[in-house]
This record gives C-alpha cells, sequence and structure tokens, in this order.
C-alpha cells in the first residue's frame, strides 16, 4: 500500500497558529524553486510574501514499541536517558529522532545543496534531538496542567487525513496506519501532543507577542531596498482531478469545479473551499501554488493571470490533470513594493525575531519549574542535567512506565539554535 501523506498531521514546525500575524489571504514568502506551470503543484505556507523561504512541515517518525524481553529474565526493556517530571525519555526514543532528523535533512536538501552542506545540517540536527524531545515533553505536560483539551481538533485532524488519502471510513484510516507498522494509539497521540504542544505556544508565548503600525512602518522604511522586486503574481489554485476517471464521469467533475467557483464568487473563502473540494497537493495549504515572474509560467497562463488583480479568479480551465481554477492572491507591480503589500510580510520577519528569543526564555523558565534529569554522557545534547538515570527492570509495572513516557514525534521540524531550551 502507498504510504499515508501524513505530513498534515504531524507537522512539528513552530507553531504560529492564532497569533496576531499576516491574514492569510496574503502572501508572505516565495517558494525557493517556483515549478513551470501551476498543474506542477508546490506545497508552502497558506499565504507567502516573497523572499522569505516557508517552513517545511517535519516528517514524522515511526513508532517505536519497547523492546521485547522476558519478564522473568530482569534484563533491561528500555535504556532511559532522561526523566522529565513523570515523564521518561528512553534510548529509542531518542535514536528515532536522529533518525528522522537525518530524513528530514535528505528531503530538504533534494540535492540543492552539496554533500558538506547536507551532513552539516544533519549534525546540527542531530545534535539537538535529545533536548527537543525534552522540550516536547516540558510543553506537553504544561499544556495538561493548564487544562487544555483538543479532543475535537484530534478528530477533525484524523478525518482531514482520511479524506486526503481518499479512505473510505475511519476504520480504513485505522488499516492502513497498521499495515504500515505504526500503532494506532500512538498515531492519535502523536496528533494530540502536536495540538497540545501549538496551544501551549500560542497562549503562553505568542499571545505576548504584538507587532505596532508604527514598528512595521519603521522596518519598511530602513529596508526599502529590501521590496524592490520583480513583476509577480502569487496563485492560489483549485484542482478537480480527472486522472484515471472514464469519460462519463467527466460532466460531474466538471460540475464540481463550477460548483467550486460559484461558492468563492458568492463569497466564500478561496483557501476553505481548496481545503474542502480540491484534489491538488496544495489543499492542505488552502491551494496556494507559488508566486511567479514572468517566463516561469506558460505563455498562455502567464498572458492571463498578468492581467489580473489582486483576488480575481479564472473561469474553470480544462488541463491534463483535470479542470483548474486560479486565484490571483496578490499581484506585485515591478520595483518597489508599497507598504500595504508587504506589511504582513514584515509583521512576520518582526514576530520570528521576537518569538525565537521569547521560547527559548519560556522553555528555560519550564525547565526551571521542573525536575529534569539527563543520563551522563547525555547532558551536553540535552542541555542540562546530571544525576545518575536507573534503566527500567524488565517487570510488567516498567514496561507499562515504559510505554506511557514515549512520545514518538519532534517539537521543531527546523531546528534553530534560537530556539533551545536553554
Amino acid at each position: 500500500m502507498r504510504n499515508l501523506v501524513l505530513i498534515a498531521a504531524l507537522s512539528a514546525a513552530l507553531p504560529l497558529a492564532g497569533l496576531p500575524l499576516a491574514a492569510q489571504d496574503q502572501p508572505q514568502s516565495a517558494p525557493p524553486n517556483p515549478a513551470p506551470a501551476p498543474t506542477l503543484e508546490k506545497p508552502g505556507t497558506a499565504a507567502p510574501e516573497p523572499d522569505a523561504k516557508p517552513e517545511k512541515p517535519a516528517k514524522p517518525p515511526a513508532a517505536v514499541a519497547p523492546k521485547a524481553s522476558n519478564p522473568d529474565s530482569g534484563k533491561t526493556v528500555e535504556e532511559i536517558i532522561a526523566r522529565v517530571n513523570n515523564e521518561i525519555i528512553t534510548r529509542s526514543e531518542y535514536d528515532k529522532a536522529r533518525q528522522t532528523a537525518q530524513e528530514d535533512a535528505k528531503s530538504e536538501c533534494q540535492n540543492r545543496c552539496t554533500p558538506e552542506q547536507l551532513q552539516a545540517d544533519i549534525d546540527d540536527r542531530e545534535k539537538h534531538a535529545l533536548r527537543d524531545l525534552v522540550d516536547q515533553s516540558l510543553l506537553v505536560q504544561r499544556a495538561k496542567d493548564m487544562g487544555v483539551s483538543v479532543e475535537a481538533d484530534v478528530i477533525k485532524r484524523l478525518d482531514a487525513i482520511r479524506i486526503e488519502n481518499k479512505l473510505p471510513t475511519m476504520e480504513a484510516f485505522e488499516d492502513a496506519v497498521k499495515s504500515q507498522g505504526l500503532n494506532w494509539e500512538d498515531f492519535k497521540n502523536n496528533i494530540r501532543n502536536t495540538l497540545l504542544t501549538q496551544r501551549v505556544i500560542s497562549s503562553e508565548v505568542g499571545s505576548h507577542i504584538t507587532i505596532s503600525d508604527d514598528e512595521v512602518s519603521k522596518y519598511y522604511e530602513v529596508h526599502k531596498a529590501d521590496f524592490v522586486r520583480p513583476e509577480q503574481v502569487a496563485l492560489r489554485e483549485i484542482v478537480v482531478s480527472t486522472e484515471g476517471k472514464k469519460p462519463e464521469e467527466l460532466p460531474d467533475l466538471k460540475k464540481k469545479a463550477e460548483t467550486a467557483l460559484k461558492r468563492v464568487q458568492d463569497g466564500e473563502d478561496f483557501g476553505e473551499i481548496a481545503k474542502r473540494l480540491s484534489d491538488g497537493t496544495t489543499k492542505s495549504q488552502g491551494g496556494f501554488l507559488g508566486i511567479y515572474k514572468r517566463g516561469e509560467l506558460s505563455k498562455e497562463l502567464e498572458d492571463r493571470v498578468f492581467k489580473m488583480k489582486r483576488n480575481e479568479l479564472t473561469e474553470v480551465m480544462e488541463t491534463r490533470q483535470g479542470f483548474l481554477i486560479l486565484q490571483v492572491l496578490e499581484h506585485y507591480d515591478e520595483g518597489e513594493q508599497s507598504l500595504p503589500k508587504v506589511k504582513n510580510e514584515i509583521m512576520d520577519k518582526l514576530y520570528t525575531t521576537r518569538m525565537e528569543p521569547a521560547l527559548r526564555d519560556y522553555l528555560k523558565t519550564l525547565r526551571e519549574q521542573s525536575y529534569v534529569v539527563i543520563k551522563p554522557g547525555f547532558q551536553d545534547i540535552a542541555g542540562g542535567g546530571g544525576s545518575e538515570i536507573q534503566e527500567v527492570s524488565a517487570t510488567p509495572e516498567a514496561t507499562k512506565a515504559a510505554k506511557k513516557g514515549h512520545k514518538k514525534f519532534l517539537l521543531f521540524g527546523k531546528r534553530s539554535g534560537a530556539t533551545s531550551g536553554t
């Protein structure tokens, strides 16, 4: 069976949802390598501005089961390398986190960097793997202390992944997860803990960061040269796929596309309609396709979209992949961009500059208020600790405790030294 599209479920990038950032209908960052035509769908942030690279979501690590052992043998079930209050982090979790760091680095590189650059990125990610696991545990525990509940959101996220993978029922989704060697309960718990982490960062850190219009204006005046750009268009898409469909099915598929267009024309949000009705891989980003200069699209499309203004829509267009609707999310004139067009980009830059040290300080405070002990030999890569860690004996109680302590994902998708806990 093909691999599930799990990125939407377990994105562990630094969450900024619900914070005073740019509105979703404004572009904020340009993709690094725009595709030659919009049929080559590009994942990205829901609303990027040019010249800022979108963060890629982290790829979820596979579930890790405790080592099999005879309960009467007295042998170690798991090597515990960290305790975070009443939770534990095991060697197998740490090894899996390092493996995932390697996979993420290779995925992001994709032949765009030298072997030396790739290895440097892998080394940096691996170096912070244990620290991220400790930070993850602290944030999830904090969410529970705050009484945060995300159960409704977990159900919504699971259903969204099921639909994205074109699975008819939740039972079929569960079977697909198990067929890949993953534990269903662990899979759901990963989603739950990611959402809890996002809530804590949003509430405890992000909500205290504000960016005033005066700060935005001052930044713009100082950095005007950064906003001199060629003419570009930011595009969003809705795709109704016709691949593998029978000729008699095409009229209904075209009607689906026309219905989507009509709903947007009647005032519904393009991004929300894309998430619900589009078959394209960009649906989870609200259909965001990319930002294109002249010469980067087919001549036919270029002539069409570069004549359009912000938020204008094309009609339903028939392509080899299916029926396509494009929206010009933003049209950037050649030359110096006006403040209104780059305001959201500036706000995000200022926000990120403040978020990183604020999160670092918050995590440091959580550590100081918690019982965090790191096994000797792992202190440097976890940012603290020093007491001897006792390994778990092979008893049913210890096995249960080890299982309870498993957290098989990372907090941060893209390592930044400024976001470390201490």
